[in-house]
């Protein structure tokens, strides 16, 4: 019994709770269409979101501290301007430059964690920091549609 409760806690290391396994699960019950998709999403087919990426944790999570001080330890959303500018100033990805926006982009555009984490991720909420083969991202959600 000890060995799943802990397997459980390693698994997620405290980072992972709004875009974890076990979140999807109740992510679809309030959000889904009926809760017809696995992902909670019903027939959403593209995404609009922005991101930092960085090669470093250490680096990623300072930016995510930032987010949290500012916003999301008292419960608010980003806001995408604001998003924007830690983007500008930690995202070591090309669109880093643009705010970190993505655009709106179609299931199968992106990458395996990439694309599951922004399809999952509510509108309006930034995800907590996960790795890719790329490095470290956080994703912010500006939008959903067919």
């Amino acid at each position: 019994m000890g060995k799943d409760s802990k397997a459980k806690d390693s698994g997620g290391k405290g980072k992972g709770k709004q875009t974890g396994g076990g979140g999807d699960e109740n992510s679809s019950k309030s959000k889904g269409k009926g809760g017809k998709a696995a992902d909670g999403l019903g027939t959403c087919t593209y995404v609009k979101a922005r991101h930092i990426l960085c090669e470093k944790q250490g680096k990623i999570n300072e930016a995510y501290k930032k987010l949290q001080h500012g916003w999301l330890d008292n419960g608010d959303k980003v806001p995408p301007a604001e998003f924007a500018k830690l983007a500008a100033e930690y995202s070591e990805c090309p669109s880093g430059k643009k705010g970190g926006d993505l655009g709106w982009f179609p299931r199968g555009k992106m990458a395996g964690p990439v694309q599951d984490v922004a399809f999952s991720t509510q509108i309006g909420a930034t995800s907590a920091p996960f790795k890719s083969t790329h490095g470290y991202h956080i994703i912010l959600c500006e939008g959903r549609k067919n």
